[in-house]
Parts: C-alpha cells; sequence; structure tokens
C-alpha cells in the first residue's frame, strides 16, 4: 500500500511540474495574461478543506464507527460470493414461488371446466350477479339499481390499499355488450362457482393478490371484488379478449401475412374499415409473433418496403410502425389476388424454412370487398392435403355478391369467414380468428402454463375455449425473493423473458411523469440490451434467452442521482433459467469491495437491546421475515416480526436467519454513535448557528440510523430520509445514493454533493456529505457503513469564502482574494457541478454551461474526462397533429348532429355506395388538424463527466478571440471537491458552453430499415398447438344478415361516439 501512495504523489508532482513549464512557455510568448499564484489557491482549498472535513467527521462521527467496527475485526469471516452458487439459488427460490402461483391457476381451470360440464345453458335465465360497474348504485328514489346491489367494499393494503370484497369476486362486463345477454348470464352463472376457489387459494397463499376468469363471451370475473369507474365519457373500454395475457394465453404463436385490397373498389369507408381491420389484427399480435403487411390491386405493395420477403417479430415498436404506414394506403386499379396469396404462400415457406418465425401456426388475413374466384388451384399448390396456413376472408362492405367465394376459401383452409359492415363491427368479427386458433390446444387438453406479464393458462370444452384464468404476480413479490444485502453496494439482480424483455431491472423505468406518472407505451418490451448497453455484442443477453448457465463480465457506466452523475466500474455477470418458466435470472456483482461478505456474530439479548432503540430503523422493502404468508403478521413492521421471532412467540414466521444475525451485529457496533450524537445535541456551543441538521448512517444489512440536531420543523430539507426521497434511503433494488457514492471514494475522505430536484430550476438549499466505513484498508474489504450529514448551503459557502480570504503574507495584506472582482470562485465537484459561485443562481448547475472555455480546456488536458451515455428509454417531445372531432362530438348538439347523419347515410347507403364518404368526412366529424406537442418514446445520447482522481491540481490559459484567459484548479483534501479560479477580465465569447442536454438519436431511413431487419435472438416457447385432426373445420363462419334491429345498430354507434 505504501507504494501505491508513492507512486500516486510521483504521478501528481509530474502533472504540476509538466503544466508549470507549460504556462511558463505561454508567459514567455505572451506575457500579458493575468496570473493566479497556484500557492494561495492552494492554501485557500488546504484551509476550507480541513475545516470541513473536521465538521463532517465529527458531527457524522465516522472516527468512532470505524473503530468500533476495527474492534470486531479478529471476531469476523471474510467470504468471497460465488456468484453462480448465488443466481442458482435465487433461480430456485423463484421457481417454487411460480410454482405456488401456478397450482394457484390450475385450481381455477379445473373448478371452470367443472362448473360449465355440470351446467346447462338457459336462454331465458334471469341471475342477479354483482356487475363491478353497478354495484353500490341507487337511483334517484335511493333504490338499488338493477345488478348493483350493495356489495361491501373495505380497504385492503394488501391490495394497494384500494376498497375491495375479499369474500367474492365480481363481474365487469364491455360497454358495448349487453349485461343481460343470454350468453354472458349464463357465463356469469355457471363461473360463480369460482368464488370458492377463489377465496380458497388466497386462504393457502396470502401473498396472492389479484385472480380472475377472462371469458370468451367477453365478461371479466375478477377477485376480490372492486368498484370499477367509467372514464370522464362514461365508458369501460376494457375487453379481456384484447388484452395481451388473454390472447398469448389462448393461441400458440403465429406467423401471419395479412392481405389488404387496395383496388378501385375499396375507395372511402370501405378503405378505413380495411385498416381498422388491419390495426385490429395487430393489437391481437404478441411477441411471440410475426407478421407482414402487403396491399395489393395489380400489383403488391409492401407496407413496409424495407421488409419485402419476409415477416418481423409483432412487438409493440414493429406495429406502431406498420400502423403509421397505413395512413399512406389508397384505393385505385384493379385487385388480383391471385399474385398476392402466391406471394403470401411463398414468404410463409420461405420465412419457416429460415427457422426465425414461431415454427408453430401460419395464417393469410384477408381484408377484401370481394373474390371473384375461389383460387382452389393456388391453394391445392401450396396448402392443400396439409392445410398447415390457414386463411381467414374478411369480407368488407355490405355486398354479399362475393361471399360465397371468400366463405369457401376460409373453409377449405382451416379458417374462418366473417363480414365487416360498420366500424362498429370491427373488433368483434376480428376476434373471431383466436376462436379457431385456440382448438387445436383445447382439444388437446393441454393446460401449459403461460407467463406474460404473470397472466396465465385457458380453460376448454370439448374444443370450445371457455376462457383464460390468472393471476398477477407484483415485481415486488420477486424482489423480496432476493437478498440485496448478498449483491453489495452496487450489485442487483434482474430478469428477462425469452424474447429478451426485462421483467425486472433496477434501470427499467416503465413510468414517466407529464403533471403525474404514466405508464409508456412500451413499458413491457424494454429490452436487455437497452439497459446493459455496454454490451455491443448482446453476448449476455443471447445467453439467458437461450437459458445457459454461465458468467460474463464487462466494465459499465451506471448512471445515478436522476442520471446526471455516472459510476464507472467492472461488473461480473452471473446467469442461469427459472425452471418452469420462460424466464432467466442475472445477478451483477461488481468488482472489488462488491465481491465480498463478512460475517459477524453477536448474543441475540445484545442485539435485541440495541436494535430497538427508537432511532433504528430498518429497510421497508427488504425481507427480514416473510410477513405476508399469514394474515396475522401483515400489520406487523419487520423490527417487531424479528423480535417475535427472535423470543420464539410466532413460530410460523419464516425469517432469513442469516440476515436477522449481521443486522443484530451491526445494531450493537454502530449503537454507541448515538450516544455520541446525543452528547453533540446536548452541547449549546457546539453548533450553535444550526449549519448542521441531521447525521445519519446506513449498514450493508439496510439498518439506518438518524439523528437531528434541529427541531423536525426546522429541516431545511423535508423530505431527506423519507419514503419520498427514494433515491436517499433502502429500497428493494438499490442501497441510498450517499452510500452508493461513498463506496466509490478514497476510504477516509467525504463525498459532498447539492441534491438534483427535478423541478427546471435546480435549486437545493442543502449539502449531503458522506464517508464510507471499511472493515480492512484494501479492496478486498466490503464497506460495512456508510456515515454522513445533511447541513445547511448557506453554512456550507460561509466555510468557504472564509477560507478562501486567507492569505500567507506576514502583513496580512492578500495578493489575491475571491472578493476581487477580476477573479470569479467555484468550488466545484468530481462530476463537475457547483457548490459555490459568487453568483448563488449558478448553485447546482454544470460547470460547463458557465465557463465552457474552462471546461473544455479541463477535458481536453485529462482533468476531467466526457463519458458518453446512452437511453433507450427516453421520452423527447415532438409535434404531432392533433385533432379536436372528439370534442365536438362530446357536445351533445353535435352528437345529435352526427348521429342522425349516420342514420340517413345508412338508409341511402344502397343507392350511393359509398359515395357519402366525402361528406360523412365533413367539418363537423374531420380532424381540426394543428400541431400538438407529445411525449414519445425515443433514444437519446447524452455526456457525463468525471475527474480524474490522479490529477489534483492544474493550472491552463485559454486562448481567446483577443486575450488569454488564465485559471487555476485545486482539489480539495479528503473530498470529491475541486476550487476553480477563473480569470474573469478575459471573455471567451466564442466557445460556447458544454451542456449535459440530451440529444435525440435520429436515424435515416437505411438505419431505419437495418433496425427493423435485424432480429435479436429470442427463443420460441416450449409448446405449440398448431393443428388437431379433430378440428371442426366446418365452423368457419358465415354472412351476417343485411339488416339488423335498429336499437341494436344504433346503441354500439352511440357508444362509439362518446368514447371517441
Amino acid at each position: 500500500m505504501p507504494e501505491n501512495l508513492n507512486l500516486l504523489r510521483a504521478f501528481g508532482g509530474f502533472s504540476f511540474i509538466f503544466w508549470t513549464a507549460f504556462n511558463t512557455a505561454l508567459v514567455d510568448v505572451v506575457g500579458s495574461e493575468q496570473q493566479i499564484p497556484l500557492s494561495v489557491v492552494k492554501l485557500w482549498a488546504s484551509a476550507f478543506g480541513g475545516e470541513i472535513k473536521s465538521i463532517a467527521a465529527k458531527y457524522s462521527g465516522s472516527q468512532l464507527l470505524q473503530k468500533k467496527y476495527k474492534e470486531y475485526e479478529k471476531d469476523v469471516a471474510i467470504e468471497e460470493i460465488d456468484g453462480l452458487q448465488l443466481v442458482k439459488k435465487l433461480a430456485k427460490n423463484m421457481e417454487e414461488m411460480f410454482h405456488k402461483k401456478s397450482e394457484a391457476v390450475r385450481r381455477l381451470v379445473e373448478a371452470a371446466e367443472d362448473a360449465y360440464l355440470k351446467h346447462e345453458f338457459d336462454a331465458d335465465l334471469q341471475y342477479e350477479y354483482f356487475n363491478a360497474v353497478l354495484i353500490n348504485e341507487r337511483d334517484e328514489e335511493g333504490n338499488y339499481l338493477e345488478l348493483g346491489k350493495e356489495f361491501i367494499l373495505v380497504p385492503n393494503d394488501h391490495f394497494n390499499n384500494l376498497p375491495v370484497n375479499i369474500s367474492l369476486s365480481d363481474v365487469q362486463v364491455p360497454t358495448n355488450m349487453y349485461n343481460k345477454d343470454p350468453a354472458i348470464v349464463n357465463g356469469v352463472y355457471w363461473s360463480e362457482s369460482l368464488n370458492k376457489v377463489f377465496v380458497d387459494n388466497f386462504d393457502r397463499d396470502p401473498s396472492l393478490i389479484w385472480q380472475y376468469f377472462g371469458s370468451a363471451k367477453g365478461f371479466f370475473r375478477q377477485y376480490p371484488g372492486i368498484k370499477w369507474e367509467p372514464d370522464e365519457n362514461g365508458v369501460i373500454a376494457f375487453d379481456c379478449r384484447n388484452r395481451k395475457w388473454y390472447i398469448q394465453a389462448a393461441t400458440s404463436p403465429k406467423d401471419v401475412v395479412i392481405l389488404v385490397d387496395v383496388s378501385g373498389s375499396m375507395k372511402g369507408l370501405r378503405l378505413t374499415i380495411a385498416k381498422q381491420t388491419v390495426s385490429s389484427i395487430l393489437d391481437t399480435l404478441g411477441d411471440d409473433d410475426f407478421f407482414n403487411i402487403i396491399a395489393y390491386n395489380e400489383e403488391l405493395h409492401y407496407v413496409e418496403p424495407c421488409l419485402n420477403g419476409t415477416l418481423v417479430q409483432a412487438d409493440r415498436a414493429n406495429k406502431e410502425h406498420f400502423r403509421e404506414h397505413l395512413d399512406k394506403l389508397f384505393a385505385k386499379g384493379i385487385g388480383m389476388l391471385d399474385i398476392a396469396l402466391n406471394e403470401a404462400f411463398n414468404m410463409l415457406n420461405e420465412f419457416n424454412h429460415t427457422g426465425q418465425g414461431s415454427i408453430c401456426s401460419q395464417a393469410i388475413m384477408l381484408i377484401t370487398d370481394g373474390a371473384v374466384d375461389t383460387y382452389d388451384t393456388i391453394f391445392a399448390k401450396y396448402n392443400w392435403p396439409d392445410r398447415k396456413v390457414r386463411i381467414f376472408t374478411y369480407l368488407i362492405g355490405r355486398e354479399a355478391a362475393f361471399a360465397d367465394n371468400l366463405k369457401w376459401m376460409a373453409c377449405a383452409n382451416k379458417g374462418f369467414f366473417t363480414q365487416i359492415s360498420t366500424l362498429a363491427d370491427v373488433q368483434e368479427n376480428v376476434m373471431e380468428y383466436l376462436h379457431v386458433l385456440s382448438r387445436p390446444k383445447v382439444i388437446d387438453q393441454e393446460h401449459d402454463v403461460v407467463w406474460t406479464e404473470a397472466y396465465i393458462d385457458s380453460t376448454r370444452s370439448k374444443g370450445i375455449l371457455l376462457g383464460v384464468v390468472g393471476t398477477d404476480v407484483p415485481v415486488k413479490e420477486l424482489l423480496k425473493t432476493i437478498p440485496k444485502y448478498k449483491l453489495g453496494i452496487h450489485g442487483y439482480a434482474f430478469a428477462i423473458t425469452n424474447n429478451g424483455y426485462i421483467l425486472t431491472h433496477p434501470e427499467l423505468r416503465p413510468l414517466y411523469e407529464e403533471g403525474k406518472k404514466r405508464r409508456k407505451p412500451n413499458y413491457s418490451s424494454v429490452d436487455l440490451s437497452e439497459v446493459e448497453w455496454e454490451d455491443r455484442d448482446d453476448v449476455l443477453r443471447n445467453a439467458m434467452v437461450n437459458r445457459k448457465t454461465g458468467k460474463f463480465s464487462m466494465e459499465v457506466k451506471k448512471t445515478v442521482d436522476k442520471g446526471k452523475r455516472v459510476l464507472v466500474m467492472t461488473n461480473d455477470y452471473y446467469y442461469t433459467d427459472i425452471k418452469g418458466t420462460p424466464f432467466s435470472l442475472g445477478v451483477a456483482l461488481s468488482r472489488g469491495h462488491g465481491k465480498y461478505f463478512f460475517r459477524g456474530n453477536v448474543t441475540v439479548e445484545e442485539g435485541l437491546h440495541d436494535l430497538e432503540h427508537p432511532d433504528v430503523s430498518l429497510a421497508d422493502e427488504w425481507s427480514y421475515c416473510n410477513t405476508d404468508l399469514h394474515p396475522e403478521h401483515r400489520q406487523m413492521t419487520q423490527l417487531e416480526a424479528i423480535r417475535r421471532y427472535l423470543t420464539g412467540k410466532e413460530p410460523l414466521l419464516q425469517c432469513d436467519k442469516e440476515l436477522i444475525q449481521e443486522v443484530l451485529f451491526d445494531a450493537v457496533v454502530s449503537a454507541p454513535i448515538e450516544a455520541y450524537w446525543t452528547s453533540l445535541a446536548l452541547n449549546k456551543s457546539e453548533n450553535s448557528d444550526k449549519g448542521v441538521e441531521v447525521a445519519f448512517l446506513g449498514t450493508r444489512t439496510g439498518l439506518s440510523r438518524i439523528n437531528l440536531f434541529v427541531g423536525p420543523e426546522q429541516l431545511t430539507n423535508q423530505d431527506f430520509l423519507t419514503a419520498e426521497d427514494k433515491e436517499n434511503i433502502f429500497n428493494a433494488d438499490h442501497f441510498p445514493l450517499w452510500y452508493r457514492r461513498a463506496a466509490e471514494q478514497i476510504p477516509g475522505s467525504f463525498v459532498y454533493s447539492i441534491p438534483f430536484s427535478t423541478e427546471t430550476a435546480n435549486k437545493s438549499n442543502v449539502v449531503t456529505a458522506s464517508t464510507a466505513i471499511q472493515l480492512l484498508d484494501d479492496r478486498k474489504s466490503p464497506v460495512v457503513a456508510a456515515v454522513g450529514i445533511q447541513m445547511k448551503l448557506e453554512f456550507f459557502q460561509r466555510k468557504f469564502w472564509t477560507a478562501s480570504r486567507q492569505c500567507a503574507s506576514l502583513d496580512g495584506r492578500c495578493a489575491i482574494s475571491c472578493d476581487d472582482e477580476t477573479i470569479n470562485c467555484y468550488l466545484i465537484d468530481n462530476n463537475g457541478f457547483i457548490l459555490v459561485s459568487e453568483d448563488y443562481q449558478q448553485t447546482g448547475y454544470f460547470f460547463g454551461e458557465v465557463e465552457g472555455a474552462v471546461m473544455n480546456k479541463l477535458l481536453t488536458m485529462g482533468s476531467f474526462k466526457r463519458i458518453t451515455l446512452y437511453d433507450y428509454q427516453a421520452m423527447c417531445r415532438t409535434n404531432k397533429e392533433s385533432s379536436d372531432s372528439a370534442h365536438s362530438l362530446l357536445d351533445p348538439y353535435n352528437a345529435f348532429f352526427a348521429a342522425v347523419k349516420w342514420i340517413m347515410t345508412e338508409l341511402v347507403l344502397f343507392l350511393v355506395e359509398f359515395n357519402l364518404c366525402s361528406w360523412w368526412h365533413s367539418d363537423l366529424t374531420a380532424k381540426a388538424q394543428r400541431l400538438k406537442q407529445t411525449l414519445e418514446p425515443c433514444d437519446t445520447e447524452y455526456p457525463a463527466f468525471v475527474s480524474e482522481r490522479t490529477i489534483k491540481e492544474t493550472t491552463g490559459n485559454i486562448a481567446c478571440d483577443d486575450c488569454f484567459k488564465s485559471f487555476v484548479i485545486q482539489q480539495i483534501p479528503s473530498s470529491n471537491l475541486f476550487m476553480v479560479v477563473v480569470d474573469n477580465e478575459c471573455f471567451c465569447d466564442s466557445i460556447p458552453p458544454i451542456t449535459m442536454a440530451p440529444i435525440e438519436i435520429r436515424y435515416n431511413e437505411s438505419l431505419k430499415c437495418e433496425r427493423l431487419k435485424s432480429q435479436k435472438i429470442r427463443r420460441r416457447p416450449e409448446s405449440c398447438h398448431g393443428f388437431h385432426p379433430e378440428e371442426n373445420a366446418r365452423e368457419c363462419g358465415g354472412v351476417s344478415g343485411l339488416s339488423a334491429k335498429p336499437s341494436l345498430v344504433l346503441l354500439p354507434l352511440l357508444l362509439m361516439i362518446f368514447s371517441r
């Protein structure tokens, strides 16, 4: 160790000599720039460093805590963490947890199938059920509405404190469906028997949350029962059959080619309906599916020309990309369906041979207003006798002249035919193909457990899909199985799906704030390569997707403090698969102290005595004891659970013995600091100006102690160390920010920072200082704790200005002072953020924004280095065309006029076909186009900056337009801070400021095409149910009637209007 110190000193000395010589040479040539004495700046830095470290060490008690841990040094055992063994153990724990959830769902499957088989359909059945929208609703006379009986709801913290009924389920029916439809009433009646199973499952496994049954008829039974509230338009758009979990559980993976007729006869409303049909089909495709869209007339037009002849994964980004291109379709010419069918069959055949697609079901979706032939020669060539490609035909419009041809095509190829006359018909008719694709799975009587976002399985009855049952598994419960104390300060666990998408990862940001927290549209399809982006070759991602077990290492750049700071370290990754699921688990351990763990030992009595101190708290999101398993334990705090477990009062409690032993050890070792802090607080002569407000410590086991030197109401930062300040407390996936940053500092030094606010005006009135406590004096020693203080910014800055007025002259006259107008003095941290400036408004700003020329020179000289970072989960502002039509239709007069216009259109439609389309799109319903700023997912690149540790001091001169600007930078001893003194007489306006603003990465058409074509490695689901010989291919659809009851036709229209 001494040799290392000498080496650093020698290097620092070399650096100083080099730059001094450099400056002297410049003086000889120019001889006109102001020289800032390095010795004076060094004096100021030394004075301030000594003063502020003395304050930080004194009030934090860092030396006392270090001494106490040293006293136990001989009694502890240090172990290197075996990453592979750790990840295998965690995967086994998760496997057991997932198995318990799937068993609960299997019981629901059996109960649902049994109840259906015992039920006889009764078209006249009258049954009063609990409708989730109508429960507890009364009419004007105070009577309960029909289907809205009294339903007791009580807030329950296990269900996010929502009012629920844990004795009963209730039923949600989509707004566009009739609550008393015989199919709905019969389904609700027989599924009532699931109530008993819901409750029994919850009793067996109290960690379960929502359980449900999504019926193929459209209703959704949910346990526990909860009140559903319509949106501002009085509509509930939720239909369980459209949800990703329902579709994935009901069908097998599929390759789909969508053929859209764009011949001249498709003009007007027909093309609008066709586009909506395509969009609805896209909604039914999931991450395990592949697709392409071809528009045809006398020629073929790939909707995305870049993807000519191939299929692409149906992830959200690709589907949205195709939707945008649908708007470019227009109708003209003659429809040559034979060319389109030949292309579709060839493409499916070739793609299947590449081994890239689903290698399961294949289908062609044909959307047209007619077919003049049955094209049996094409089907005989490509599809018969095996009929491996299903044909689904959608007849657009009211004409039935070509219905027989289209139905024959569907029936002859194990598909389904349906006719879509209006926009209101689209969704229900598109859903029909899912029932066909579900037949083989249902007939096989396979109950494959399908994990999507934790929604599971389908039920069957003689080849008829009854629906999907499932349960939610919150990510919070996954994290509870991960012992954060074993992963170290920067370590973490993460899991991905078979498609490489993140299930859980500390860098996953599913929400964004725009007034309130909202889900990002692509939150569920963030790829591992988008957060572990340093792995450019996807080595880690591909190994995990392929369910390998192994190790991988790389240098990483982890951002902290709202992405403004970066920690550069080397991570070792360990990974394996989670049996019985499509998921793989990974663990990242940082090299150095992050790979070591130590065990201490104290008696239960002394540990409990010190653990029950009122100023002690434990990490809320860590699982010391599992209090979810039994209802009587749910109200217990972790401290109470530990005490009752150790005293034998709760034998049923399941606790982490190892973690509890270590937290008892930390409680004993850190206990003396409480008395130390109390003595400081009682000494009135100390901290008389109340500059230091809080002292705190945290240990590797999630134990925290806090001491206030001022009253709670006097705290400058009221949120610090509270649940609102997530980044500065222990939580499920990371240690506090002040702990993580202190661990990367040289032992014995403090790291100082100003908290960043989320507001545009980044103003903070406090400074946080923290230091790490290590057991041994080398990198193999785990960081056992971190301590620190929070002080007023004004107090901190006053200490700085006092130090900067000192000088070494005997007469007390200083040659230079920070009070001089000829210089500007700054205090910046190791990431370049300003803590002190003569202009208070600059506090918290990046130094490069204020002194661009100086920052640029520091980068050139190597005192700071720029690190380029990427954010593939960013949200960028973009201008989009918006419409006022929705608002106009919500006006009752406009809504009435629109309804009348629709009825008139229907009356004369058969005479003028679709020529009223131009009138349909008149000013009332046309979009009032204007540009509106919205937030859209995007990729960004942005810089972060880090100081070079080995360079302690630097002087420099910058050639500006007509002068030279000199500066001095000097490190503050035992800190992460630098004093920068800059000549204020030379202005460098020609050198622009350096900002940290992110820049959106824009991809040209060529790059967009490459990104679409480059399909990442994925793993297909293990089961496939593409066909079954017992399928009833004669159930292949029919022609809907050309007339309908006015009340039934008008109702969906009105609902559609008010839901826009």
